[in-house]
């Protein structure tokens, strides 16, 4: 298993993103200990006190105008921990949970919580054993912090709720002992720390961004098979076209997909007659669409890059300056806003990528295609009942990307008075890119089937490749058959990159 150092502020998202899909550890640079141990001292300084400091000697929310005796302030921060630990639903898969942990040391490496290093280093130590709490999905605002699922991965660490080690769900302590480690009693402040932040919402978020950027690619890739399916024209795909209009996702699209149906047969044997009708937009506009989309899920990288690495608990601890402050960087109306936009590009990528499938599967659209791609019509159905299913697909993400961040609701008698949804927002990625991925896996099926009616004219190098790789595990349609194993295989196969990995082919980066 590889290891990230990861230096507070300064973590990139090649880094998080391997993180996320590689189940890789994360350590902190050793280099940020000395302004964690300040934050920390100062701390203990404000808690020996007499004056009130939130979150160190004071209850919590609504609460915070009652003094807590010194005595009482371990006791106060676990109870804080298990009464927020009322999270719901369904437990939130490993590898964003594993993502959560590691978004928490890097907010923690920033010198500003008030956290001892020794609670780095069982993050840390958790990490690199594979003790993964278990944090219901469910029960988060974005703000005060992503209280209910913070408070379950913290619950962990003081030797309380659920995590899963080697397969195998067991109670907190007992997971920590299985590993070799020992739970740790929170001091001043340290589980406001935990629970106050973005940590949990970011994950979400950068899953759908990281997933959703293959998708993309694949978009890519599978709507250059699509126009040779139909003998649409390249013409628009020219670079003079876009550079005129100078969007950098816009450029590197057409760009891509020009290298992609480079020597293609089929292009060449319809090169002059280009003049015979323009192409619908969903053909002529790919660039123009996806392309877009792509620079807005570049905005929304951004965005998270930022706040991954962001200091976003609440009071901050200003070393330097002898203070601890209360402000509102748990907020995660940044995330929601980032969240929104993702949902917005996945939406899309998928609507244009379903009209293609309906354009190949109707015969009066598809330029001489058999009518759903099945070659005796009528006795077959072939694709007819696949693109319904895309529409349906379609729609439900229409209805998913509609915005989270405007669905405020007051919380905690209105202390917090307006919250940011993010984490709702960021959860409802994975469902949507699992819809878009089936929508492409099906327009995979349908352009293939497109361009091996074209024989013996053959498509480009590189898209026969990809046929070759989607022919590994759905053998041509001849006659119907049970076809939702062909869905599911070809979704599988846009989902994991393995029509990505096996072209030769420059495709658009994320940064």
């Amino acid at each position: 298993m590889t290891r990230q150092t990861l230096v507070p502020g300064r973590a990139t998202l090649e880094q998080l993103e391997t993180l996320y899909s590689d189940d890789a550890n994360a350590e902190l640079d050793t280099g940020c200990r000395a302004a964690v141990d300040a934050a920390a001292n100062e701390v203990t300084r404000s808690a020996a006190g007499v004056d009130p400091v939130y979150g160190v000697n004071t209850g919590f929310g609504k609460l915070a105008s009652l003094k807590i005796e010194p005595n009482d302030t371990a006791a106060l921060q676990r109870n804080l921990i298990l009464s927020h630990c009322c999270g719901v639903g369904d437990p939130t898969p490993r590898r964003i949970v594993r993502l959560m942990m590691s978004l928490k040391l890097l907010s923690f490496g920033r010198g500003a919580s008030g956290v001892r290093w020794e609670l780095v280093t069982l993050l840390q130590d958790m990490l690199a054993k594979g003790v993964t709490p278990v944090v219901p999905a469910q029960g988060s605002v974005g703000a005060s912090g992503d209280l209910a699922p913070l408070a379950h991965m913290t619950a962990v660490i003081i030797g309380e709720g659920e995590a899963e080690v080697e397969g195998e769900i067991l109670p907190g302590g007992v997971a920590l002992a299985r590993a070799g480690l020992t739970p740790i009693e929170l001091g001043p402040k340290e589980g406001l720390a935990f629970i106050n932040g973005t940590q949990f919402s970011t994950a979400y978020a950068l899953a759908g961004l990281f997933e959703g950027w293959r998708s993309a690619r694949n978009a890519l890739v599978i709507s250059a098979l699509s126009t040779d399916a139909i003998m649409g024209s390249t013409a628009p795909l020219k670079p003079e076209i876009h550079e005129l209009r100078g969007h950098r996702g816009q450029i590197d699209a057409a760009n891509a997909m020009r290298g992609i149906l480079e020597n293609s047969e089929i292009r060449e044997s319809h090169r002059e007659d280009d003049s015979r009708v323009q192409d619908p937009y969903c053909i002529r506009c790919q660039p123009q669409v996806t392309g877009a989309a792509m620079d807005v899920l570049r905005q929304a990288a951004n965005t998270l890059l930022i706040e991954a690495n962001a200091a976003t608990d609440n009071p901050l601890v200003l070393a330097e300056a002898g203070q601890i402050v209360s402000g509102g960087n748990f907020h995660a109306e940044p995330v929601g806003f980032a969240a929104d936009m993702i949902a917005l590009a996945l939406s899309e990528i998928g609507a244009i990528a379903q009209r293609r499938v309906a354009l190949m599967v109707d015969p009066t659209l598809s330029f001489d295609l058999p009518p759903f791609l099945t070659p005796e019509p009528g006795l077959n159905s072939g694709l007819m009942i696949a693109e319904v299913t895309t529409a349906a697909l379609m729609s439900e993400n229409k209805h998913l990307a509609n915005p989270t961040v405007t669905d405020s609701t007051p919380t905690s008698a209105n202390q917090e008075d307006h919250v940011s949804m993010a984490a709702h927002g960021a959860r409802r990625l994975g469902p949507m890119i699992e819809n878009l991925n089936t929508i492409l896996g099906v327009e995979l099926l349908c352009a293939a089937r497109g361009v091996e009616f074209r024989a013996p004219l053959r498509t480009s190098p590189l898209l026969q490749k990809a046929i070759a790789r989607l022919r590994k595990d759905v053998p041509t349609l001849q006659e119907d058959r049970y076809l939702a194993p062909d869905l599911k295989a070809a979704k599988e196969l846009v989902a994991t990159g393995a029509i990505l990995d096996v072209l030769d082919a420059t495709l658009p980066e994320l940064v």
